[in-house]
């Protein structure tokens, strides 16, 4: 491990991979600071562009992206209390009360700092563990990745949706996608209902296009909005952060970066809980917990270093096992996998030196982007005021050239269409699409892994698994009360939700 790891730094020292990360960081920050316009929405518009890349400068060009957006969403956060990622919701509480008290810079200096340090050091940890990680998962047969994909998308069907069943619904609907086009086992076709474009399967990339920025695009003309504040800020004259008051909130800046890093390994927990358990983490553990939504800078550092921390985490089930815990990673697989590259056990084996060489990358990105966000704070201030209207003809435009540019097939665009609409009515009726995702994703694995467990088992399937393969046994004892669990907390939320609609409507 350590001979790829110094390999991955050696390949990761290029001017373009550097100069990609910084266009990447620039873009997200531009985009996240525009409310409405998410980071998962230019990721899939941009993804594209990756693939006529060197995976050294598509991935981090991408990574980039994404960095850049989780932090860019806190701007919008703090000047006028609209978040422009779901990430930067919990910076709302104390971003506007500190706005109002003419400390904006200071309040947007506290979340880039909080923002790296909390980045960083995940990312540094995610080096650290993911070497050991990645060998136990070299040791994992075809029954224990089934057990595990099953599990996961139980978890990512609970975590991501406000209602199990909604999740479960939209996870069946993904495998039932990801079962159209060959059998991975016999090679037949099946599902192809007479279209000889989908024999080889539905592709991903019109999919991701038309499922994470059509419905944002449709959103927005359907509500009319224009553009997002009138007023200009003017940030180079505003009060600065000081080292001392930086330092003061060190202790949450660990504090948080320790739960999000946590967190940020469970596939479908993502930023947004990260930052609001970071976020009362702080609160708690503060001897002022009265100032917290007034206005502190603790606050502003917990969620920032909290929603943050997440990044590096989230990427160890997907190179480890293949498995995309969150709508960043199902995106970065579909980079992955268009660069010929299979994120799993084999994965390490195969191209070690390259995976060592993105998580490298990630830590560069961070030291390139706390100075282009310092440079960058008043700039990205007047990214507010930028009519949506002048934005969403573009971001359309881009949709539809990339879904076209990859493959040249028109067909493909009939599919960007197709879950462009299936993605809006399920965002109308509160499903989440990030379930279907996984499940198309992750289908073909778990048909692969369940077809050759029962070849191992050779007609004695059971008896294998259960007394043959330990792990998976335990996996599968434990799958059904976690199911349990996940059934009752969906149960709850829903009733809780019943008693509050009378009050609402009173």
């Amino acid at each position: 491990m350590w001979d790829n790891f110094l390999q991955g730094i050696l390949l990761t020292l290029r001017w373009d991979t550097f100069g990609m990360m910084g266009l990447g960081l620039m873009l997200g920050m531009f985009v996240g600071a525009l409310p409405g316009f998410t980071t998962i929405m230019a990721m899939a518009v941009l993804l594209p562009i990756s693939f006529f890349m060197d995976p050294m400068v598509g991935i981090p060009f991408l990574i980039g992206v994404y960095k850049g957006g989780i932090y860019g969403g806190s701007i919008p956060a703090i000047l006028v209390s609209m978040p422009g990622t779901g990430a930067s919701v919990a910076t709302t509480f104390d971003g506007p009360a500190l706005t109002k008290k003419g400390k904006s810079r200071k309040a947007m200096e506290m979340a880039l700092f909080s923002s790296v340090c909390g980045d960083l050091s995940s990312d540094v940890i995610t080096i650290l563990f993911i070497g050991p990680i990645a060998l136990m998962a070299m040791k994992i047969g075809p029954p224990e990745l089934g057990a595990i994909i099953l599990l996961s998308l139980i978890i990512i069907s609970a975590t991501t949706s406000g209602l199990f069943i909604k999740g479960l619904v939209m996870c069946f609907i993904g495998l039932f996608f990801s079962m159209i086009g060959q059998d991975p086992l016999g090679g037949m076709s099946r599902f192809t209902f007479g279209f000889f474009e989908i024999k080889s399967g539905i592709p991903l990339l019109p999919m991701l296009i038309g499922l994470f920025a059509i419905p944002e695009i449709l959103q927005a003309v359907e509500k009319k909005i224009t553009s997002f504040v009138a007023e200009e800020f003017n940030l180079r004259s505003g009060e600065r952060l000081t080292f001392k008051e930086f330092k003061r909130s060190i202790r949450t800046i660990l504090r948080s970066t320790a739960i999000g890093t946590s967190l940020g390994i469970i596939p479908g927990v993502g930023q947004v809980v990260s930052a609001f358990v970071g976020y009362a983490a702080a609160k708690n553990a503060s001897k002022h917990p009265e100032t917290y939504g007034k206005g502190e800078l603790d606050g502003i550092a917990a969620a920032e270093a909290a929603n943050n921390s997440v990044n590096g985490p989230t990427l160890v089930p997907l190179l480890t096992l293949g498995i995309p815990g969150d709508k960043v990673t199902a995106i970065l697989l579909g980079a992955f996998i268009a660069q010929g590259l299979r994120p799993g056990p084999q994965l390490f084996a195969e191209q070690g030196p390259l995976v060592f060489a993105l998580l490298v990358a990630m830590i560069f990105a961070n030291l390139i982007f706390v100075v282009l966000g310092y440079l960058t704070i008043p700039l990205f201030a007047k990214v507010v005021t930028i009519r949506k209207s002048a934005l969403l003809p573009l971001t359309a435009i881009f949709a539809f050239a990339g879904s076209y540019v990859y493959r040249s097939d028109p067909f493909d665009l009939l599919v960007l269409v197709f879950f462009g609409i299936f993605g809006y009515t399920a965002k109308k009726l509160n499903f989440d699409v990030t379930p279907m995702v996984m499940g198309y994703i992750l289908g073909p694995v778990l048909e692969y892994s369940f077809g050759q467990t029962i070849n191992l088992g050779r007609g004695e399937t059971l008896h294998y698994i259960f007394v043959g393969r330990p792990i998976t046994a335990i996996i599968l004892g434990i799958t059904p009360f976690i199911t349990a669990g996940l059934w009752w907390r969906g149960a709850r939320l829903r009733n809780k939700h019943i008693k509050k609609e009378p009050l609402s409507e009173k």
